[in-house]
């Protein structure tokens, strides 16, 4: 790949990038920094695309278009314009916002633009208020029952569709790539699917993702939908993205008529364009630095290694201050940095209570619902927190919204949760439950979730379950936390090591897996139930169980007092993780090798700069001890590898082919290797 090094470090090196600018000149809004800018007519406020300038290739991509890039089919004309801009700072990273609001007859529209220093990337966030016409056309039909090609539309079926964002540009042929993802992982097991493409005429795409790429000059476009994914969204029209040609839009709001509101602006689904220059690995690392921007200098905070019981589905059976002190004990033992009581530790019992009588209903008709159980914990949660802060262990919470009415209790239910962190400490909260069936519901979930924020001066991290239910998925709300992925048990026999790796694999080329919680469990228990499968979880070691998390965060997803004395030799393993992880997760990760399967050589890449990095192998249950994998950014070069476990792997030096092809060699089958890395070009 062309001059990968440099390329790579002025991706992920904030000192070359300059402050993002944001200038309204002649009746043309520019917005930019070193990297992007893309400039807009500014057409009484209702903006229309100009140009897209890529500054790594110099490409300047001019819009032929004449409808707004927002825009709702049949709206009147745009009047009494207003234009602000501001800085601010998120972690280490400067941000650049610009406002721009106007009035459409009885619709206010308020479009905030935003770019950071660090990003290949313009964000465009659109809130509306008053009387709404046209939000929703409707879902699309089948392409059989189109007009001939003579009469196909943009819109894909002939509708007039509203767009969240337009591009329709003068030049280019055009190749595209649409990424779909799926949630409701309690019934999903397989979570990215994608599509390619060559629109010559207009078609549709399902995901939160449309790679665009110009095939005469080896560049191209991203954009994101800032959404839950296509199966769970509101108002869904039936695709996210169109294209035809050159021309492109992001369509569905996320938002019908009736849900705008005459007095309160109403923030309907978000997206960004990106631009990159070369290959995947520029698209992906692209796309990467602006996906972490999302919650920029939490990382610290972030990292945890977690461990919570309700993986050996004892539900709320055992939780009291005894049991949650001996697992606390157990667990820092094991070196967990985190304990997280699951459904239990409430007054109120549950919909999942082991109990009978238990609902998620009418939460507050009883008015001491989260507070903790007095006949489990008679000094509420002091003892354990005490017991926690001994054992070098953060106390977490797991928290149920109160649902009904579209979570019109949503304050009681932050301040329930602000009241734990001023008696307790406690900042992390499991979120589940949520089921958005509305932008009412989606907008008080929002409110919740700030409220706890401002009261925790930030501190607050929310674990977001998107295990069932209508929630934020990969692309939306992340600004709040990590996900939790999803939930597998030994009991039900559904927890299959090569499929968690599998999921973290796949997720890993397109979102973060650093914002992942992965389980690991307890592979002792219900050894029975697999039917004496190969792939059963008993056939591995517990080490390598938790590698499957590491490039996540990894979460102990079982009861530390039921594990054997063997399994806390783990202990080495996480010490020494611990020591990486920061690092490691401050890369950027992609998946190498092939697809997990049980069989194959598999694994993950972090590439730290343009020099530096990790790689973690592993062999599944595969014949061969070597195996020839493909690193990102490795064409021709020569590297040492260093390895980061103690008795995992030997130090050794490489020079790799024209494919960035690396032999590896690992012995034994069912194992892993991880190595840091320092790599240099070899000069032609």
């Amino acid at each position: 790949m062309k001059n990968f090094a440099l390329s790579l470090f002025l991706t992920l090196s904030l000192a070359v990038f300059g402050e993002p600018y944001c200038e309204l000149k002649d009746g043309l809004l520019k917005l930019g920094n070193s990297k992007i800018e893309r400039a807009y007519k500014f057409n009484g406020g209702d903006l229309l695309t100009s140009y897209v300038l890529d500054k790594t290739s110099g490409i300047k991509w001019e819009s032929k278009g004449s409808v707004p890039d927002f825009n709702i089919p049949g709206s009147e004309a745009a009047s009494g314009a207003e234009f602000s801009k501001r800085s601010f700072r998120r972690g280490d990273v400067d941000f650049l916002e610009a406002s721009v609001s106007f009035k459409k007859g009885e619709l206010e529209v308020k479009r905030v633009l935003e770019i950071a220093d660090n990003s290949q990337f313009v964000s465009s966030q659109v809130y509306l208020r008053g009387k709404a016409r046209g939000l929703f056309a409707g879902r699309g039909g089948s392409k059989a029952d189109m007009k001939n090609m003579e009469r196909l539309e943009i819109a894909s079926d002939g509708r007039k569709m509203p767009t969240l964002d337009r591009l329709s540009l003068k030049r280019g042929v055009w190749t595209v790539r649409a990424v779909e993802f799926f949630d409701v992982t309690d019934r999903n097991y397989t979570l990215v699917r994608e599509f390619s493409d060559f629109p010559v005429r207009a078609n549709s795409y399902r995901g939160n993702l449309l790679f665009a790429r110009e095939a005469d000059s080896n560049a191209g476009l991203i954009f994101v939908k800032h959404s839950p994914v296509s199966e769970v969204q509101l108002a869904y029209p039936g695709a996210d993205f169109t294209a035809e040609g050159g021309s492109f839009g992001v369509i569905g709001l996320g938002a019908a008529d009736a849900d705008v509101s005459e007095n309160d602006w109403t923030r309907v689904y978000g997206c960004s364009l990106g631009v990159f220059s070369g290959g995947d690995l520029e698209a992906l690392s692209a796309l990467r630095v602006f996906q972490k921007n999302a919650r920029a200098g939490r990382a610290q905070s972030d990292e945890m290694v977690m461990m919570n019981t309700w993986g050996d589905r004892g539900q709320d059976k055992k939780v009291d201050e005894k049991f949650c002190i001996s697992e606390i004990e157990s667990g820092a033992r094991l070196g967990i940095t985190h304990f997280q009581i699951d459904d239990g530790w409430q007054t109120g019992r549950s919909a999942n209570s082991a109990f009978k009588g238990g609902s998620f209903k009418n939460i507050w008709a009883n008015p001491n619902y989260w507070k903790p159980n007095p006949a489990k914990y008679p000094s509420g949660l002091k003892s354990v927190v005490d017991a926690a802060k001994k054992a070098g262990v953060e106390l977490c919470l797991w928290f149920n919204p109160s649902v009904q009415n579209d979570f019109e209790d949503w304050q009681k239910d932050a301040e329930a949760m602000i009241e734990m962190y001023r008696l307790y400490g406690v900042k992390v909260f499991k979120i589940d439950g949520v089921s958005v069936s509305s932008k009412t519901g989606e907008k008080r979930l929002r409110m919740m979730f700030d409220k706890v924020v401002s009261a925790t001066n930030s501190e607050a991290i929310f674990n977001l379950d998107v295990t069932a239910g209508r929630r934020g998925g990969y692309f939306y709300l992340q600004e709040y936390g990590n996900i939790f992925l999803e939930n597998r048990y030994t009991d039900w026999g559904n927890y299959f090591p090569f499929s968690t790796l599998r999921n973290v694999w796949m997720l890993s080329k397109y979102v973060p897996p650093e914002k992942i919680q992965v389980e690991f469990l307890n592979k002792w228990r219900n050894a029975g139930k697999y039917g004496g499968s190969v792939l059963a979880p008993s056939n591995y070691s517990f080490e390598y169980l938790f590698a499957v998390a590491m490039a996540g965060q990894p979460l102990a997803w079982f009861e530390a007092t039921g594990l054997p004395e063997e399994a806390f030799a783990l202990s080495g393993l996480i010490g020494e993780y611990k020591k990486i992880s920061r690092q490691f997760h401050g890369g950027v990760i992609l998946p190498i090798g092939d697809e997990p399967s049980g069989f194959s050589w598999t694994g993950f890449q972090s590439l730290v700069d343009g020099e530096n990095g990790f790689v973690l192998i592993f062999r599944e249950r595969n014949a061969n001890a070597k195996k020839r994998i493909n690193l990102y950014g490795g064409e021709n070069c020569i590297f040492e590898f260093k390895p980061v476990f103690s008795g995992r792997g030997k130090a050794f030096n490489a020079v790799s082919d024209g494919f960035g092809g690396v032999e590896f060699c690992i012995d034994k089958e069912n194992d892993f290797v991880m190595y840091s890395y320092k790599s240099k070009r070899v000069k032609n």
